[in-house]
């Protein structure tokens, strides 16, 4: 039996990982309560499991009821990945935050200068190499195995071990380090590093010239650069497993052209004509060289320079979509030298365009002028670069040529981004959050809300596979009109997380049983009638009550008074209605703070949607505007010193104490506000 966990529980240590942690921590020592609310808000399932992994990483330590975060400015992705590679390097068990290791008597070891050793002294098994560091089989040895990977020089393949000999780094730092850490400043200090001046230092350009957007599944990843490249020239093209570096440059290929047929009368070719006198024609096959999405991007940026003597060129976005869906090694090729871009945007490192590319841009370029030619070549020690750009010579990426790509990080089939391409890019995290549509799931007469939905999901996905990767974003699936069907819910999403997220792990928790106790199996939401299958809706239902969703309440009914046995005070304050309990707890609040703006309100109650059916609990005005009216309406409006309005919902609040097989979204408030010390008290008295 598996014993000690030398990592804990969290997402496997990559560098998304990491730099979702960084994007979504303060960059300023806050109170613990702060702090943490803060981050949950941006990387759901903080509180849970990531919070552990982070201190565990050491970018942040917990002092004195504050927590302290390792980076207290902007930092790079460069200086990110630095600090995790020199993390990999140094990260030794038992430590503070491995306590079942502690007491076994076994002294500091560092795992990576440990089975770097076992491999120079002919172990190749990374099982045995695990068992032999501890005499006891580990638990979590995939997490090590993954961030190993991903930030040294170590290659674990299934249980082979080995020692990638083309890079450059290879240091070992001891295997048994002597060191005393006693607490969690020593552990967060030890792992210290001294990093270059950060980007805050150096000149900012208005956009990351070469930005990664990553993130789950239906986030919004494509639409957000929509969204930001809208009005701008975009050529967009789409990464996959046989995407090569022809198919993304560009190559010869055959082309069909019409040509006269010849014929050779004495020594004179002459057209061959047909009964009516007419020339004949005939479909000959040539090569050309035809350019693809990249040089297409490439050649219309530096197009874009003729004619702005006195003003900055236009913008050219090339987008890849799914980026890591495709060998970037292969697919990029030479041209990963053109993503290291200098202070003013252009490439650092030129390089030489081969013959037929070379023809393919002189005659794209004839007669082009680029009226800043001389501040160019002057980045490059008066090298006359322009006049070989226009010749073809040289390939060198202009300062409007803007790279964007999207991540999805849960696809299946995957190539592996190393790390030396990553630093070329800047990575922009798209969290999973509320969109605001007001979607439903319409199953039979019943509606249940699908951001609830997603969220007691995504919940039940980071705790039974400790990983992002699966969770669902909001646009996982798409409504037709607002709903979304049974058919749709069941062969989109239902197919989607029986058969990639939860077949490995068995279907273990109780949201899959059935009525019958048994396992409540794909094939059961389909009635066995072959082509005239349809969906099974109780068995739908019975998944989302499971899940602890009810469909929802008619609003009308909703202004109700409690029952007269219920006597519920909020700071002292009668209430009788459930609907009214959270915006009197706000509207308390807001008295207690008029020197609070009502942004700041709203930042402080917005993580209590949870307790709520709907999809939102407090929004400002241009959130409300955007919002379905059905559901901006049924909402109470707060006026704050600011002059501004919040409007907090009055639908979604369920209130039945007596029975406990129900929600009750009242009581899962008032438990809320009482622990999060705002200085709001409700009252719960049954006469």
């Amino acid at each position: 039996m598996a014993e000690a966990s030398p990592i804990c529980r969290g997402k496997n240590l990559t560098f998304e990982t990491v730099l979702s942690f960084v994007n979504a921590m303060p960059l300023v020592p806050m109170k613990k309560a702060e702090f943490h609310r803060i981050t949950e808000s941006k990387l759901k399932g903080w509180t849970q499991t990531h919070s552990q992994i982070a201190r565990q990483l050491a970018l942040y330590q917990e002092k004195d009821g504050m927590c302290i975060p390792r980076f207290t400015r902007k930092v790079s992705c460069s200086e990110i990945l630095r600090y995790v590679e020199n993390w990999a390097k140094l990260y030794f068990v038992p430590n503070i935050y491995t306590p079942s290791l502690n007491g076994s008597g076994n002294r500091a070891t560092n795992i990576y200068a440990f089975l770097k050793n076992e491999v120079k002294l002919g172990e190749s098994s990374y099982s045995k190499a695990c068992t032999q560091m501890f005499g006891i089989e580990l638990n979590n040895t995939d997490k090590i195995r993954v961030y190993l990977n991903n930030f040294t020089d170590l290659i674990i393949n299934d249980d082979a071990m080995s020692v990638n000999q083309h890079l450059s780094d290879c240091s070992m730092p001891e295997v048994y380090p002597k060191i005393a850490i006693e607490s969690a400043e020593d552990y967060f200090n030890y792992f210290s590093i001294d990093l270059p001046c950060g980007i805050e230092d150096s000149p900012i350009m208005e956009t990351y010239l070469q930005q990664i957007f990553y993130g789950a599944p239906g986030t919004g990843k494509s639409h957000t650069i929509k969204e930001v490249t809208r009005n701008e020239d975009v050529i967009r093209t789409t990464f996959h497993p046989d995407t090569d570096y022809s198919s993304f440059v560009g190559a010869y290929k055959p082309t069909t052209i019409e040509e006269t047929v010849m014929t050779v009368i004495g020594t004179k070719a002459v057209p061959v004509e047909d009964v009516d006198g007419n020339e004949r024609k005939e479909s000959k096959i040539i090569y050309e060289f035809v350019a693809q999405s990249f040089l297409q991007a490439y050649i219309a940026a530096w197009k874009k320079y003729a004619g702005t003597e006195n003003r900055e060129p236009e913008k050219q976005f090339l987008v890849i979509e799914e980026i890591n869906r495709g060998n970037c090694a292969q697919i990029f090729g030479d041209l990963f030298q053109l993503l290291d871009r200098n202070c003013d945007g252009f490439s650092e490192y030129p390089i030489k365009a081969d013959a037929d590319m070379k023809k393919q841009l002189q005659k794209a370029f004839k007669g082009l002028d680029i009226p800043q030619k001389h501040s160019i070549n002057a980045m490059y020690e008066d090298r006359d670069v322009v006049k070989e750009v226009l010749d073809g010579d040289l390939l060198l990426l202009p300062n409007n040529l803007y790279v964007w790509a999207t991540m999805n990080t849960s696809d299946q089939s995957l190539f592996p981004i190393d790390s030396a391409f990553k630093r070329r890019w800047d990575w922009t995290y798209i969290p999973i959050s509320n969109a605001n549509k007001g979607w439903t799931i319409n199953i039979g007469d019943s509606h249940y809300d699908w951001w609830q939905f997603v969220e007691r999901i995504n919940d039940l996905i980071g705790r039974t596979t400790n990983s992002e990767d699966k969770k669902l974003g909001y646009f996982f699936c798409k409504a037709k009109d607002g709903v979304i069907s049974a058919e749709t819910f069941v062969g989109k999403v239902i197919f989607y997380l029986w058969n990639d997220v939860f077949k490995d792990y068995d279907y273990c928790d109780q949201v899959f049983n059935d009525a019958d106790g048994n396992k409540l199996t794909f094939d059961k939401f389909y009635t066995a009638e072959g082509n005239n299958s349809k969906v099974v809706e109780e068995k739908v239902k019975l998944f989302l009550k499971n899940l602890g969703l009810e469909a929802s309440v008619q609003q009308e009914n909703m202004d109700e008074d409690l029952d007269s046995k219920i006597i519920i005070k909020v700071n002292g304050k009668d209430v009788t209605k459930a609907n009214a309990i959270p915006y009197t707890a706000i509207e308390e609040y807001v008295k207690l703070h008029p020197e609070m703006s009502a942004q700041e309100v709203v930042d402080i109650w917005k993580p209590f949607k949870k307790c709520s059916m709907r999809s939102w609990i407090v929004c400002n005005k241009e959130e409300r505007d955007e919002m379905d009216q059905r559901y901006a309406n049924y909402s109470y409006e707060i006026k704050c010193a600011d002059g501004n309005s919040l409007w907090v919902n009055k639908d979604g609040w369920i209130h039945h104490p007596e029975n406990k097989n129900l929600r009750d979204t009242v009581s899962e408030f008032i438990e809320a506000v009482n622990g999060a010390d705002l200085g709001i008290t409700i009252t719960e008295t049954t006469i």
